[in-house]
């Protein structure tokens, strides 16, 4: 029987939350809008705060008609009573838009507060705090509901430059058969952002960047762009791919650094050690990638924003050009924010030389190409949750074995710094890509 989607209940845990204003209630609106959650559904908000329903649909901003849907309930005894005194549902969402550390003991509140069947919990990051963590974590929750029922979130995997990747590599002949050590020379990722700690001090003190963005964003990244092809599209399968070559993730050299002045920032203890910026060099020890570095470069308060990834080729075989300068490696780009797209950086002849090359750049922007706009990535997994299907979501095997390839990198060697608004001199020895050359395509 088909699932109806007339008939959810979405619950948001912590709905008084920047998530829920920002993330969380506009994705809402937008699948309502479009017809995938029906009018029978009905979105409950619980916390601590005390609102009437009115005051609690007053929070978000718009006009949408599910406002009329809109509930709130405080805290969780008795929730079960509720929703039920407001019709029969098909499936009770859970989204734990809550601090990390409490999602154990949230999760088995719901089952004792009564949701024992038809119930999805939809779990943020950073899952755990390290290995050991989240497998503490993973333990408590199976004990609770199967792993079907669980969807542990990473708004990296639903932005469409991401999907894209999969599609990129896999429906296109050119790609695939060079997509090996024999051909690509490296693969770099870049995640820089201008902005510091900000208001966010207390958390990112106790988690450093290396947690917060390595763990899980990049290492998703990473795997999408060198998993083998999987045996299907079904979640398992995917899964499985990005399984397998994430056992062969072997961290090489990590070094952390923190911005000068970062502890004099709000809330954050003033001998922190906490790194605000990282660079980390591993290799994938498998047939497909023996011998090819990867390197990640990720950090705050430096002088650009952007997330990009850069495959690096080697230089043409043979000698047919020797004597006309030299040759610049192939490149393609992966622009993930803040535009997305695709560059290829090739070789062409300048126009009116005899053989004088130049680089050439063919672009793919998405900007250009879907003029109506993307669909945000909460919205994306917030409709795959309700139809049930985990293929961006990341399963418990997955986090832990992610958590113990980490696990050297988390507090490796000594801390070193930089100026804020200044990129560090590399400690890798890598010929880094210089994405600012890419910056201004596709914007």
């Amino acid at each position: 029987m088909p699932i109806d989607f007339s008939k959810f209940a979405i619950v948001i845990l912590g709905a008084s939350g920047d998530l829920a204003r920002r993330k969380l209630v506009p994705a809402l609106f937008k699948l309502y809008e479009t017809g995938v959650i029906g009018k029978g559904s009905i979105v409950v908000g619980t916390g601590r705060s005390e609102f009437t329903d009115s005051s609690f649909r007053e929070r978000f901003e718009g006009d949408s008609p599910l406002k009329e849907n809109f509930y709130y309930h405080r805290g969780l005894t008795g929730l079960k009573a509720y929703i039920e005194s407001k019709g029969h549902f098909e499936q009770v969402v859970f989204f734990m838009a809550l601090p990390p550390e409490v999602y154990l003991t949230t999760a088995q509140a719901i089952r004792a507060e009564g949701f024992e069947k038809n119930v999805r919990l939809i779990i943020e990051k950073p899952f755990g705090y390290d290995y050991e963590s989240a497998r503490t974590i993973n333990t408590g929750l199976l004990e609770c509901y199967p792993e079907t029922s669980l969807f542990r979130i990473d708004h990296y995997l639903a932005k469409e430059a991401v999907l894209n990747i999969l599609v990129f590599r896999f429906a296109n002949s050119l790609f695939e058969p060079v997509w090996n050590s024999k051909y690509i020379d490296s693969i770099q990722i870049n995640a820089c952002e201008t902005l510091g700690v900000e208001t966010r001090g207390d958390y990112f003190d106790k988690t450093g960047i290396i947690r917060d963005m390595v763990q899980n964003h990049l290492t998703q990244l990473l795997l999408l762009l060198t998993m083998d092809r999987p045996a299907s599209l079904e979640a398992e399968d995917i899964r499985a791919s990005k399984l397998k070559a994430l056992e062969s993730v072997e961290y090489r050299e990590c070094h952390r650094r923190q911005y000068e002045g970062y502890r004099n920032e709000p809330r954050v203890a003033p001998d922190s050690v906490t790194e605000t910026y990282a660079e980390l060099k591993l290799t994938i020890d498998n047939d497909r990638w023996n011998g090819v570095p990867v390197y990640l470069r990720v950090g705050k308060a430096l002088p650009r924003r952007g997330t990009e990834i850069g495959i690096v080729f080697k230089p043409p075989q043979g000698f047919l050009f020797d004597g006309f300068g030299t040759i610049p490696p192939n490149r393609i780009i992966f622009k993930i924010q803040p535009s997305e797209g695709i560059i290829l950086d090739v070789t062409g002849k300048e126009p009116g030389s005899d053989v004088n090359m130049t680089n050439t750049m063919l672009r793919f922007c998405f900007g250009e190409k879907y003029a109506g706009g993307l669909t945000d990535a909460y919205q994306k997994l917030i409709a795959d949750v309700l139809a049930g299907n985990q293929t961006l979501f990341v399963s418990a095997v997955e986090t832990e074995l992610s958590w113990k390839k980490i696990k050297p990198c988390l507090s490796a060697g000594k801390l070193g710094f930089y100026s804020r608004g200044n990129l560090p001199e590399g400690s890798l020895g890598a010929d880094w890509i210089d994405f600012e050359n890419y910056g201004d395509v596709c914007m």
